[in-house]
């Protein structure tokens, strides 16, 4: 099968709304080459000891790639990232724009991308690592490590969203809680919550390839169904798989999309228990008061608001009385 590339020229800092836009228009991945220099502890983290030697310097510009079937319709969807530039050009740099398509084979692309997936530390005692490579040396005993194959769904867990999660996770989350994890891509935050003690976790999204990658990594990870299942449903509009969830969590972690997170915090309450908490992440920092009001609107009171670089998490609780 024969797929096309498109590539976009833009800027470091365009990136990752770049990517959140590419995301709501149904692709399912994206390439991003930055060249951003790695500091040290990043260095650390991804147990890399030398970059290459051709590692061309840090200029600000990026280019964002995707590859896209042969049902897609690319010049449509070129139309759409040229308006949403020249949208996003209005308070950031977006670079030059342009837009290259290539034709490449499935064969070429598909794991080409395993290559540049390595070990890594996401928190001080969490290691992530693809299945196909050998746990780092210094792992300990005290580790815990989950092993990861994201295929075609979003989540290897290097983002600072999912670090943002794992750091509130660690700091609510009690032994033996119930856990709902919307949006739940590749598993990453569900493992998490099982190796932290959670008592059973439930992870949802609306992509059923990302569940049954989840569900790959789930037995990969040797943890029984009875503790974390996933399953494919929109929460936001099926009230009928909304309503089979029920209401019995003591927390429902969303790392997702702001313009998610706004409509999902009128509604998230009906899966929380009475003391229950929501926490979210995946929220740009231009979208961080448009997601505290809607907190606020639907009656909630943040406890806790972390940030990591562009990004922001909340932790929320019902409002008494």
């Amino acid at each position: 099968m024969k797929w096309t590339k498109l590539t976009v020229e833009t800027t470091c800092e365009a990136v990752d709304l770049l990517s959140a836009f590419l995301d709501e228009e149904g692709v399912l991945g994206v390439q991003v080459e930055d060249n951003i220099p790695l500091s040290d502890e990043e260095m650390a983290e991804m147990y890399i000891d030398l970059l290459p030697d051709d590692m061309p310097e840090y200029d600000g510009t990026a280019k964002i790639s995707c590859f896209l079937d042969e049902e897609c319709n690319v010049e449509e969807l070129k139309n759409k990232i040229v308006k949403e530039l020249n949208r996003l050009s209005e308070y950031i740099q977006v670079g030059t724009g342009m837009i290259e398509c290539t034709e490449t084979e499935e064969k070429d692309w598909i794991n080409n991308w395993k290559q540049y997936f390595k070990p890594f530390r996401i928190y001080e005692n969490i290691v992530i690592k693809p299945t196909w490579e050998d746990i780092p040396a210094d792992v300990t005993d005290e580790d815990i490590v989950i092993d990861i194959d994201p295929g075609t769904a979003f989540g290897t867990g290097s983002h600072e969203t999912t670090k943002l999660c794992i750091g509130q996770l660690k700091k609510y989350m009690k032994f033996g809680d119930t856990v709902l994890d919307a949006g739940s891509g590749s598993g990453i935050l569900s493992f998490v919550c099982n190796k932290l003690g959670a008592g059973r976790v439930l992870g949802v999204d609306i992509d059923r390839i990302a569940v049954d990658v989840a569900n790959e990594n789930r037995d990969i990870n040797n943890i029984s169904e009875e503790s974390v299942s996933f399953i494919c449903g929109n929460i936001l509009e099926d009230k009928k798989f909304a309503d089979s969830i029920g209401k019995k969590y003591d927390i429902v972690v969303a790392n997702i999309l702001a313009d998610v997170i706004i409509p999902l915090s009128g509604i998230v309450q009906s899966f929380m228990k009475e003391d229950g908490l929501f926490i979210s992440s995946g929220i740009i920092n231009i979208k961080e008061e448009e997601v505290r009001k809607a907190l606020l609107d639907n009656h909630f009171d943040i406890v806790d608001t972390v940030y990591m670089k562009d990004w922001v998490s909340f932790v929320a609780k019902r409002k008494k009385g």
